[in-house]
Formats: structure tokens, C-alpha cells, sequence
């Protein structure tokens, strides 16, 4: 280096580059940005899950539509078959809401979904999930209530239902998103 090099100011533009050495740091970011692609394997694996969990909670409440037209149950037998079912279907929902975020987060933001499924960030992603699991958690809670043979633990249930609930609030409460401050108008 000359010692012009070391008297001749450096532009913002040149500091911000990273140095190269060798292209060994254009490497790292081509490796990280591929490394992001992993994340399909446990989207699709949650679709997966998704479809099976929605499947067999269909059959399940077919299966509990036949019993009670064929009066084979009884009114709080046929409750706790649907509430079932139902829990089987919205925890499928879960797995295809986590499913469907994981891959709009990581791989395409572009995939056709409807407005209420689409998820920009983490906490969109976390709002989604602990709706979903705060009805689950309210079907589950009911078919407790209605199941005559477990009425012994509906208190529990219902306790440990409201500190769960009751915790999810506070946590999406705590953790939630201020948008941009709106100024009044003037």
C-alpha cells in the first residue's frame, strides 16, 4: 500500500461491502440462504399430520352421526363423540396452520391462501396458533363437562382450562406487536 492509501478517506459505500476473503463470506450467505429450505421437511411433515388428524376426526363424527340416527348412543354418549371428533379436526387445524406459516415464513410468500391464513412474521404465526389452541382447549373443557363418567375431574379440567387460557393471554398480550403510533388528525 502506498501512503496515499492510507491519507485517502474511505466511502460509506466501501465500509458497508463485506470483505471477501476469497468470496468465503459470499459463500457462508449462498450456504445460509439454502439452509432455509430445510424448513420444508417439517411443513410438509405438519400438512401430513394435518390431513390425518382432519381424516380420521371426519370419520369419527360420520361414525357418530350413524350411531345416534341408529340410536345406538346415548344424547351424552353421541356430545362426547362429536366434542372428540372436533378436537381431532381443530388439532389438525393446528398442524396445517403451522404447516402453511412455516413455508410462507421460510419459502414462498407468495402461495394462495385465504387473507386470515396468511402470516408475515413469527408473531402473525403465534396470534393464528393461540387462537386455535385456546378452542381446542374450550372443546376439550366441554367434553369433560358433559362426560358423565369423568364429572369427578371437571373442576380440575376447568382450572387448569382458565390458568392455560388465562396464561396464553397474558403471554399474546405481552409479546404482541404495537403498529405504527396514528397521529390524530389536526
Amino acid at each position: 500500500m502506498s501512503h496515499s492509501d492510507y491519507l485517502e478517506p474511505k466511502t460509506i459505500s466501501s465500509l458497508s461491502q463485506p470483505q471477501t476473503l476469497g468470496g468465503k463470506v459470499s459463500d457462508m450467505k449462498k450456504i445460509l440462504g439454502l439452509i432455509r429450505y430445510a424448513v420444508i421437511v417439517p411443513a410438509l411433515a405438519s400438512m401430513i399430520g394435518a390431513l390425518l388428524l382432519m381424516a380420521q376426526g371426519s370419520i369419527a363424527m360420520l361414525v357418530a352421526v350413524y350411531n345416534a340416527a341408529g340410536n345406538l348412543t346415548l344424547l351424552k354418549s353421541s356430545i362426547v363423540e362429536v366434542l372428540t371428533a372436533v378436537d381431532a379436526i381443530l388439532l389438525g387445524t393446528v398442524l396445517l396452520v403451522i404447516g402453511y406459516g412455516l413455508y410462507e415464513l421460510f419459502i414462498d410468500t407468495d402461495i394462495d391462501v385465504p387473507d386470515w391464513l396468511k402470516v408475515n412474521d413469527l408473531d402473525d404465526l403465534k396470534s393464528k396458533l393461540i387462537g386455535v389452541v385456546v378452542a381446542i382447549i374450550a372443546v376439550v373443557f366441554v367434553g369433560v363437562f358433559v362426560d358423565s363418567n369423568r364429572a369427578s375431574d371437571v373442576v380440575a379440567y376447568g382450572l387448569g382450562a382458565g390458568a392455560l387460557v388465562a396464561g396464553l393471554g397474558i403471554f399474546a398480550f405481552a409479546t404482541r406487536k404495537t403498529g405504527p403510533s396514528k397521529k390524530p388528525n389536526d
